[in-house]
């Protein structure tokens, strides 16, 4: 059984750019867990915040619920998400806890800076996480693969090499449960995220020879090691 963990910065980036992957190791039989580490609750232009965190905690509940996956949430905040010791060993805590195969994050480059302090984050806590030499509550756990998801506000630099292959029952569940999101149905400042994403699916599939994809860009340096376990779909 495979587990994958998607770590995104903000409730929704990883439930849009890596949801129908996620849903359809579920409908395999594996494992997929969304970890949030903020809400995006500063994303609504004429809710109060407090207001716009709750609706957003809901939310990422709700799809988690309908793809199958669990979801854990840290209280950092939209905007503020700190790069320091802390949240890398909170996270790299949480991944020995969760010890995932796969690990789907945010790619280097971002017009939003929790995105990019996203990336580096997960960098270290997987680090982290497999340190057999620091010590923590929990033994270390090596998260074997760590792939970056396509983002549109990540695309600077972004060069996808790993196209996953969606199933018809994956890519409807996930459809779907991408419509619970307030923001993704262009009500907060009007992108057409639903249909972007469900576009892109064709897009990255067509240059594979698939219906539809997911796409993924693997680490520099470990190419030749893609889609090891990730790829129960296939890969260009």
């Amino acid at each position: 059984m495979t587990h994958v963990l998607a770590i995104g910065a903000h409730a929704g980036d990883m439930d849009l750019t890596a949801g129908a992957v996620l849903a359809q190791h579920v409908l395999a039989g594996d494992r997929a867990t969304l970890l949030h580490l903020t809400l995006g609750e500063r994303g609504h232009p004429k809710m109060p915040v407090p207001e716009y965190a709750d609706q957003k905690r809901a939310e990422a509940e709700r799809f988690a619920e309908r793809i199958g996956a669990g979801v854990r949430f840290l209280d950092y905040e939209d905007g503020l998400l700190p790069e320091d010791e802390d949240v890398k060993m909170r996270v790299g805590d949480l991944i020995r806890e969760l010890r995932p195969d796969v690990i789907l994050t945010h790619a280097s480059e971002s017009i939003h800076k929790d995105h990019a302090r996203t990336h580096r984050i997960v960098l270290d806590a997987r680090f982290y996480g497999g340190l057999r030499t620091l010590e923590r509550d929990l033994p270390a756990y090596w998260a074997k693969e760590l792939y970056f998801a396509d983002n549109w506000e990540d695309a600077e630099g972004y060069q996808p090499d790993v196209f996953v292959e969606l199933t018809d029952e994956a890519y409807e569940v996930w459809s779907e449960a991408m419509t619970g999101y307030a923001y993704a149905r262009g009500e907060t400042y009007g992108f057409p995220y639903v249909d972007y994403y469900r576009a892109l699916t064709i897009v990255r599939g067509a240059p594979a020879g698939f219906r539809r994809a997911q796409a993924f860009a693997a680490p520099k340096g470990s190419r030749d090691l893609r889609a090891r376990y990730f790829g129960k779909g296939n890969t260009a």
